[in-house]
């Protein structure tokens, strides 16, 4: 999904102008008359807004009342303010509202890209910037997690429910898809803030080191105890104890953490005496733990005090509408930590990476785009900064086993046909012969009428029916791609159920 740019302009000629460059820019434009619409869109759930191409004088709430509204809602889009009045108090007014940017009607092409893209840019660093102060404060919250998808929604709603109160929370997802970043949000959303959150990952503990680890041990309980030791639970106290894969748990731990669940005390080993722990637990798992409970390796008393409050993350190929987003933040973050100045991702790197189906999850998304980072040498990342996509995308066979089982199935190109639910969009369209015939079923060539029409139904699935996607790839313009759909007998309905289908695959 792209970013979206609301433009506010009154002028139906303007504002018909500045969405056909937003179009060509790659962004998707929404529109709005008024001061008062902008601001109905902007404070509405729908989509969310990334950009604002604002104009300064308008009737009733203008640019500059906008914006104030803007600030006071707490808002963070970067705003490009255009007026047909340049002057140096407009400019100054404008930037001392917090516009981004400013621009002079008419406004050309190049500079409004340039301008966008800048604050774009910007925008995505100061946000990650701000999500990397509040992590290491232990103040993260459900704003700062990076989703568009309406199954992230629900998981955040849960979550928010599970933060107003102590309850234990079992965070249940396959590795990878952001268990952690779920209960950091959690504990800066609850009353613990302001004390630690302390995560530990059981499955890379040793067996024998578990119980001193977590519940600390004395001076001379075991042989190298030259120290008493604290453990986590206590380094959490008064703050958040998270466990993840707690399933990896050997079963000696189990029978502690049951009590410290359930009586609120720990028992340090070599500890003659318990201690309280006034701790909130949060724990995660990449396993099915009723399976393990059924087959004797995890305690079934212990699963039930965990298992009060359960989230399950989905992971990300269920939710391909966050990998843009990802992709921007963590483009922002990898250019800070290297000292590299990108200005973003090319239009067809986007494409393969919302198309993959990430059998890592984020975690691999993540890694991708720190060798990107990494591997660029122009301005933008593009396809050729994905080894893995770029060989999918040649139709090349895959170096990485793994990621050669995940390898999309490419739709033949005469039936194209939405894919059914859980299949992957093509990364490249499989132009060969055997798959678009040149030849009809009498041995004669096909017409061009036919062969156009079977480029533009499989152009329009490939690209989910983004018909100015459609349009660019295949060099035409967007009026003429849709005079072709007419000639051609491709209804605007057939064409809208099929994108539609084509979204929901």
């Amino acid at each position: 999904m792209s970013e979206c740019v609301l433009i506010v302009d009154d002028d139906p000629v303007q504002r018909r102008l500045l969405e056909n460059m937003v179009r060509r820019f790659g962004h998707e434009p929404l529109l709005a008359e008024t001061g008062e619409e902008a601001m109905r869109l902007l404070t509405g759930a729908e989509r969310p807004v990334d950009c604002v191409v604002l104009d300064l004088v308008m009737p009733d709430l203008d640019g500059l009342g906008v914006l104030t509204r803007m600030r006071a809602a707490g808002i963070a889009a970067p705003v490009i303010v255009q007026t047909a009045h340049g002057g140096i108090d407009n400019v100054i007014s404008a930037m001392r509202a917090g516009a981004a940017d400013f621009v002079v009607k008419p406004v050309g092409a190049e500079r409004l890209q340039v301008s966008l893209r800048n604050a774009l840019a910007a925008s995505a660093l100061a946000g990650e910037l701000r999500r990397l102060k509040r992590s290491q404060s232990g103040t993260l919250t459900f704003a700062d997690i990076v989703t568009r998808s309406p199954l992230m929604a629900a998981v955040t709603r849960n979550a928010e429910k599970a933060a107003a109160s102590g309850i234990p929370v079992l965070i249940e997802g396959e590795s990878g898809v952001g268990k952690e970043i779920v209960a950091r949000a959690i504990h800066g959303s609850g009353e613990r803030r302001a004390k630690p959150f302390v995560a530990v990952n059981c499955g890379a503990i040793p067996d024998n080191l578990v119980e001193s680890i977590l519940f600390g041990h004395e001076k001379g309980a075991f042989t190298g105890a030259t120290e008493q030791h604290a453990g986590k639970f206590a380094e959490a106290a008064g703050g958040t104890l998270f466990l993840d894969e707690v399933g990896e748990l050997p079963p000696a731990a189990q029978v502690k953490l049951l009590r410290a669940v359930q009586d609120g005390e720990i028992e340090p080993v070599g500890g003659r005496r318990t201690v309280r722990a006034d701790v909130r637990l949060i724990s995660a798992t990449n396993r099915n733990l009723i399976a393990d409970v059924k087959a004797g390796r995890f305690r079934e008393d212990l699963f039930y005090r965990l298992h009060v409050f359960p989230i399950a993350v989905p992971p990300l190929r269920e939710r391909l509408e966050d990998v843009p987003g990802l992709a921007r933040h963590f483009l922002a973050r990898f250019c800070a930590e290297e000292g590299k100045t990108l200005r973003g991702i090319a239009a067809d790197a986007l494409a393969a990476l919302s198309a993959y189906r990430w059998p890592g999850n984020v975690r691999q998304l993540e890694n991708m785009l720190f060798r990107a980072v990494v591997l660029a040498e122009g301005p933008v990342i593009g396809l050729s900064e994905f080894p893995q996509l770029a060989a999918l995308h040649a139709g090349q066979e895959h170096a990485d086993p793994i990621q050669a089982l995940e390898q999309p199935t490419v739709i033949a190109v005469d039936a194209p046909t939405a894919p059914s639910a859980g299949e992957a969009f093509p990364l490249v369209p499989a132009l060969a012969p055997d798959q678009m015939p040149l030849l009809d079923s009498e041995g004669h060539v096909r017409s061009l009428e036919e062969l156009e029409k079977e480029l533009i139904r499989f152009a329009i699935n490939h690209y989910r029916g983004q018909m100015s996607e459609v349009a660019r790839r295949l060099q035409i313009g967007r009026s003429t791609l849709y005079r072709k759909l007419e000639s051609l007998g491709l209804s605007e309905s057939g064409r809208k159920d099929g994108a539609a289908s084509v979204a929901q695959g």
